[in-house]
């Protein structure tokens, strides 16, 4: 057989095996992953934070949340002492503190926690380190005060905020400042039988 019969007939051999390793087996256009080939915008569409976590590679749930970026901005708005509204391109950009949740509007301590957020953060300038967005679309951030303190932090400290085990898992620092404030009966820890918020919310199964 000519050389060259045998040269083209090696390049389809290795055509087809590289087209087989990359088919989409779902059919419909869809890969494996969901993603569809997006004619009009050119690569693919998929599902909602799927691809930039395919971009980014594979993550340990076990790990830390990793900060997205920060912005500075004037506080204009204080909503409960765990949410506030700042200034970020002009816009008021809703807050939501992450690692920690204060008592509700309705719940003791809920006024003084908004109190105590709004005495140190209102009409000031803040810088917010973000942590990409919570299910309501809100930004989830720690909020650093002038003097360069957490706000989150501060919350805790004074026994006006649950460490939220479920948004900050690994912060050591919020773990002791919760069990500093429990243990000295600051703040909501003075009663003897505090109700967490997402308890109050959500009417949880094991909640008080």
């Amino acid at each position: 057989m000519p050389r060259r019969l045998i040269y083209l007939l090696l390049l389809a051999i290795l055509a087809l095996f590289l087209a087989s390793t990359t088919a989409q087996p779902y059919g419909g256009g869809v890969d494996r992953y969901g993603c569809r080939p997006d004619g009009k915008q050119g690569g693919h569409r998929c599902p909602q934070g799927l691809l930039a976590a395919l971009q980014q590679g594979p993550s340990k749930s076990a790990d830390p949340p990793t900060i997205a970026g920060e912005f500075s901005g004037k506080v204009v708005r204080v909503i409960e002492g765990d949410t506030l509204e700042v200034i970020h391109k002009g816009v008021a950009e809703r807050v939501r503190l992450n690692g920690i949740d204060c008592p509700e509007r309705g719940q003791a301590y809920g006024r003084r926690a908004k109190q105590f957020t709004s005495q140190r953060v209102f009409g000031k300038q803040v810088t917010v380190k973000t942590y990409g967005l919570d299910k309501g679309r809100r930004t989830m951030g720690e909020v650093i005060l002038p003097g360069g303190m957490s706000l989150n932090s501060e919350l805790v400290k004074a026994g006006l905020a649950w460490w939220n085990r479920k948004s900050a898992p690994h912060d050591e620092t919020l773990k002791r400042l919760e069990e500093e404030a429990r243990n000295k009966k600051r703040g909501l820890w003075a009663d003897p039988t505090p109700v967490p918020p997402w308890c109050y919310r959500n009417r949880q199964e094991g909640c008080p």
